[in-house]
């Protein structure tokens, strides 16, 4: 006798069947995408009519990553504010500290200079910030977030940076759960120095259920798709190299190197470009520990040599797994010179190759220092490592990969290591020697700037070498603001990722004390 769980009066649920899971599927996607065009015009409405306060319109959707649909609107509505900042120095007196803040803040951001000068309105005949815009929660965030835009030589805005998180500081405890996060995140990740994409489920809680929110629903779910899907492509292409199996030592992270060129390239249409920027980032790691932990000195001399020569036939003295990696590095750089010159008209297989050759020589001068036991100056440490870094081999690289080709002035600025790519090289190589974690299979031998500081400076102990090194970093980010806001030599998008890759920094060296990267990990739950 059988028994059955199905009643008498009903039959068993058939399982669908893959056509008919397929057409749901399609379904699903046809509503949404109709779903996601009303929305577009929903919040397009809204920033014709937010009259009265289109610069917070403007920080929602920017803050929300939406903004990209709206360029042409948002672009109109700051000009037309710096036009009435320029014309009208009432415009400045009349405002409140949130206002003056926000407005500076995304005008320096868009390339729109403004004076710090607009700050002096908040402060006393003593020249101190007045002590009565410390109740102002408001205007103080907004007012923090303002002074990581400063450059060199503003001294109001290292003052506002000062009073404004010491004045946060003070009221976290008195504020209720909702206030008290938002401060601790600003005071933690300003959005100057934040990855956008990183922050924006944060500020998806701020602006829940509102039409904004919704959009960024849409889109987030749009990117997680399109992201997994370049994982996948990354993680196939890297095992059919087969280099994984020939150097078990080395680092074996494709997500984790597809980590830079999604935090950097934010913009969908760049599906390509960040799948192809994660190759010369593998190969950089790869070297890395190639240099660290498999070749010998002599190997290394040669493995130099064939890169600077860039020929196979060189490669013959090396061994069969340090062989092949090197063959490879030529085969990709190669294979992605032919794509950039197919898409954009120029190859730019010279610039590529000597930024490998930039970066091999510059590894090789810190094995012959650990292997001779040299101890480098600080100065003399940091230079090398700023190359060693990898940094001027990937915004190369994002650079063509952008079409920037054409243009051969811009492609020899970037070609020299300096501005832009010089600012993103110290900031890393000093997060990352902040580090207080070594990836577990690494030896390393690799240098220190905090060590070599610190030998330099007798009696310096680990706390002052640290916060020289925080003082360092925050003077070069002043010098990238300005970098990204005078440069005339690059378009506006790649200057944007070179910034990104430069908000991306510290979550990828900020170690805590059992030695992982909580940021990170964050990040990659959030993204994926």
């Amino acid at each position: 006798m059988t028994i059955s769980v199905t009643r008498k009066d009903t039959q068993p649920t058939p399982f669908p069947s893959e056509t008919d899971i397929v057409s749901n599927d399609i379904n699903i996607k046809n509503e949404l995408s109709i779903r996601h065009r009303e929305l577009l015009e929903e919040v397009r409405n809204l920033l014709k009519n937010y009259s009265s306060k289109p610069l917070d319109m403007v920080d929602a959707l920017q803050k929300l990553c939406i903004h990209h649909h709206y360029e042409e609107e948002i672009g109109l509505i700051l000009k037309s504010l710096y036009t009435k900042m320029l014309n009208n120095d009432d415009y400045k007196h009349d405002k409140s500290l949130y206002e003056v803040s926000l407005s500076f803040r995304i005008l320096r951001q868009e390339g729109y200079y403004v004076s710090a000068d607009v700050f002096a309105n908040f402060k006393q005949k003593d020249g101190k910030f007045d002590q009565e815009i410390t109740q102002d929660i408001k205007g103080l965030i907004a007012l923090y977030e303002a002074s990581h835009l400063s450059m060199e030589g503003e001294q109001i805005l290292k003052e506002a940076s000062d009073f404004s998180s010491g004045a946060l500081k003070e009221m976290v405890p008195s504020l209720d759960q909702d206030q008290a996060m938002i401060v601790t995140n600003t005071l933690q990740h300003t959005y100057q120095r934040t990855s956008s994409t990183f922050m924006v489920k944060k500020f998806m809680k701020v602006y829940n259920g509102t039409p904004m929110w919704e959009l960024a629903q849409l889109e987030l779910t749009k990117v997680q798709s399109l992201h997994r899907t370049e994982v996948d492509q990354i993680s196939r292409w890297w095992k059919g190299l087969g280099l994984a199996q020939e150097l078990k030592l080395a680092r074996n992270q494709p997500l984790h190197w597809y980590l830079w060129p999604m935090a950097s390239l934010t913009d969908l249409r760049f599906s390509e470009q960040r799948v192809e920027l994660t190759k010369p980032i593998a190969f950089i790691f790869l070297i890395d520990d190639i240099f660290d932990v498999y070749g010998t000195l002599d190997q290394l001399v040669i493995l130099t040599q064939a890169v600077n020569r860039w020929e196979s036939n060189c490669l013959e003295q090396l061994p069969y797994h340090l062989r092949i990696c090197i063959q490879a590095l030529f085969d990709v750089t190669n294979e992605i010179s032919d794509k950039i010159y197919k898409k954009h008209g120029f190859n730019p297989i010279e610039f590529l190759k000597q930024s490998w050759i930039n970066l091999c020589d510059a590894f090789l001068v810190e094995a012959k220092w650990f292997t001779e036991g040299y101890m480098p100056t600080a100065e003399d440490y940091l230079n090398n490592g700023m190359i060693s870094t990898g940094v001027h081999v990937v915004i190369v690289h994002m650079f063509f990969l952008l079409g920037g080709g054409p243009n051969i002035k811009s492609a020899s600025v970037v070609n020299e290591n300096q501005g832009i790519t010089s600012c993103l090289a110290k900031i890393l190589r000093l997060w990352d020697d902040l580090g207080s974690a070594k990836d577990v299979d690494q030896d390393g031998n690799d240098g220190s700037y905090v060590t070599y500081y610190m030998k330099e400076n007798a009696g310096c102990s680990s706390q002052k070498a640290h916060e020289h090194v925080m003082e360092m970093i925050s003077n070069t980010w002043k010098q990238l603001n300005a970098e990204c806001l005078y440069s005339s030599h690059f378009s506006p998008t790649f200057t944007k990722a070179c910034l990104n890759l430069a908000r991306m920094i510290p979550m990828m060296y900020d170690y805590d004390e059992n030695h992982s990267l909580p940021f990170i990990e964050e990040y990659i739950n959030s993204m994926f």
